[in-house]
């Protein structure tokens, strides 16, 4: 185990001034807290996991964002100065940008101040359709269909030449200064949602800066946010500070009249100049009980997401527990808007293929492992059993649909294996696969103790059925570059919802996207068709009937064991207010603040 605030050797030192607290002066209000899972960087054309999103949603900024207490969510203009004007067809989307917003002082701007405009939205967007930067998520503006921009990244891919950011597409235009146009093939109504809305991966850059910075770019994030960076040591602790550039920002939300935590959060923060804060530090502790004891010891402002081996000690019986009540400490419970699932590699020829025996496999495993278990067990009872892909607070979610995803039932999984030839023929115990070789299974994991929790689970229910395991240990990062090259066999990962929209997650099993967001590289004719027609629909009935098909379309060919919807739990110090868990965004730094005299002095 590293030592709780380690650095590593090499620091990357970013420019950016200084804020430390002349003598009489008050020091800098610092929110510091700790991530689970270490960053991989800051490009957010390159990025894929929730951490690093966590941090760009703090530099960057997109044309829209999200109400911080709005529920159910709502989508509001942050760089565009209002509403799209969308036509009637749903085809051509035209949005006005606010004059008068820059990005942080960099040395990539020459000592200029560089004001965004509608052509660095142009540039952000080709980037994602640019193959030289791997995009992950060039599926969702692939998805959308942008007039022209498929046919430019093929040009690049044929030619072998650079991306042609110079050449003018219909579908993604700046008519002038501060208007952005787009235009789509087909219609999308949920365009402003799809890749418009949330800083984490829809934020503005600036060419000259990815000109200056080269392939460091994922080094030197400059955004229009509340926030820079100031320093980076890899896997270990990132420093923050406000953006003193910063526009003139004011606290505004649309809470429910009837949400009275939210109500209460708006009474106190309404017309609060952004950020309240001026300082944050987040360090990265993977092992779970040095992060809560730091947490304990006041080192840290707030725990974000209580570890699970731990949460009976917090809030036992689901209220928090009187010692840390006494402390002024205060919980926030959120049903997640996410899913954590199994990964099967459909290119594997172990457990992928839609051939009749692979699918039985893949449903064996899934009916010899028990969700209840996991839930009781290794996450003390904070989650509920994931029925489909569809994840709570998102259209196509439905409380009350039921599948065979959530059962356990050993006798079946024996029953399919041996249907279809998976048996011992040497006596050995261990069944075998059709064709007489060794029927054995690796699972890509990580080195922590809910992993180690979940791992032994796995172990005992595939042992249970005569099927080997191997557990190949790894940091998320290196597992997640093995996922995206194909380099796995089966992979526990974690899903939390972009947007309300419950398409984004069905993305993870369109054919296109694969190697992207379809990590299981699944290709299954129907679904594709089911979701290029869900795209163009309008809410509705029959969208509704989609997600209802492509539900079952997931559950019958298992390209993903689905595991759970996440109940997590956040506890903050008596000293910070206003926090409450984003849904869809990953942006709320700017939405807290520190009470300086109650405090602890922290370097």
């Amino acid at each position: 185990m590293k030592p709780l605030l380690a650095a590593l050797a090499v620091c990357v030192t970013l420019w950016a001034p200084a804020r430390a607290a002349e003598p009489g002066q008050t020091p800098p209000k610092t929110l510091r807290y700790a991530f689970r899972v270490a960053e991989t960087g800051f490009d957010p054309v390159r990025l894929s996991d929730i951490y690093s999103r966590g941090i760009t949603a703090h530099i960057f900024e997109a044309l829209y964002t999200y109400d911080p207490l709005a529920r159910p969510a709502r989508v509001v203009p942050l760089i565009a100065a209002g509403e799209p004007e969308i036509s009637a067809d749903f085809k051509t989307f035209r949005i006005t940008l606010r004059p008068g917003i820059y990005f942080a002082a960099d040395p990539a701007f020459k000592g200029q101040r560089r004001e965004v405009t509608a052509a660095d939205f142009v540039y952000s967007i080709k980037r994602y359709a640019d193959p030289a930067n791997n995009a992950q998520d060039w599926s969702s503006y692939e998805d959308a269909g942008l007039v022209g921009l498929t046919e430019l990244r093929t040009q690049a891919i044929k030619t072998k030449k650079p991306f042609p950011y110079d050449t003018e597409i219909d579908g993604v235009k700046a008519l002038d200064r501060y208007t952005l146009q787009l235009r789509t093939r087909e219609p999308r109504p949920r365009l402003v949602e799809s890749i418009l809305a949330g800083n984490d991966l829809r934020g503005a850059l600036a060419r000259e800066v990815v000109a200056f910075y080269g392939d460091k770019i994922m080094e030197h994030p400059v955004g229009t946010g509340p926030f820079m960076l100031k320093t980076w040591r890899r896997s270990s602790q990132m420093v923050f500070e406000r953006n003193p550039d910063y526009r003139e920002r004011h606290y505004e939300a649309h809470p429910a009249p009837d949400d009275a935590e939210a109500q209460a959060i708006y009474a106190r923060m309404k017309g609060r100049r952004l950020p309240m804060v001026d300082r944050v530090v987040v360090d990265v502790i993977v092992e779970n009980q040095p992060r809560w004891l730091a947490f304990l010891n006041n080192e840290h402002d707030f725990i974000e997401r209580v570890p699970e081996e731990f949460i009976t000690q917090a809030t036992p019986g689901g209220h928090l527990a009187p010692n840390l009540a006494k402390r002024g400490m205060q919980a926030v419970v959120t049903l997640a808007p996410d899913l954590t699932m199994t990964c099967f590699n459909m290119e594997d020829p172990v457990v992928g293929g839609l051939s009749p025996e692979k699918v039985a496999l893949r449903r064996a495993i899934s009916l010899a492992y028990d969700v209840r278990k996991e839930i009781r067990l290794a996450r003390r009872g904070q989650a509920v059993p994931a029925q489909s892909p569809l994840k709570p607070n998102t259209s196509g979610y439905d409380a009350a649909f039921k599948s065979e995803m959530s059962d356990y039932d050993p006798a079946r999984a024996k029953a399919l294996l041996d249907l279809y030839g998976y048996v011992d023929r040497d006596g050995d115990g261990w069944r075998e696969l059709p064709d007489g070789s060794p029927l054995v299974l690796t699972r890509n994991t990580e080195p922590n103790s809910l992993s180690r929790a979940i791992d032994e689970l796995w172990d005992k229910a595939l042992a249970a059925i005569g099927i080997r395991l191997k557990l190949k240990i790894q940091q998320w990062p290196e597992n997640l570059k093995a996922a995206q090259a194909g380099n796995y066999q089966m992979w526990p990962v974690g899903s939390t919802a972009a947007q309300p929209d419950g398409q984004g997650i069905l993305q993870r099993y369109y054919g296109p996207a694969s190697g992207t967001q379809n990590l299981p590289r699944f290709k299954e004719p129907r679904f594709d068709a089911l979701y290029e027609r869900m795209q163009s629909l309008p809410d509705g009935p029959e969208r509704e009937a989609l997600f209802q098909e492509a539900k079952r379309l997931a559950i019958a060919y298992m390209p993903f064991k689905l595991h759970v919807h996440r109940t997590l739990t956040d506890i903050q110090q008596r000293w910070m207010t206003g926090f409450r868990r984003p849904l869809f965004w990953q942006d709320f730094w700017q939405f807290v603040d520190i009470d300086p005299e109650h405090a602890p002095h922290r370097p």
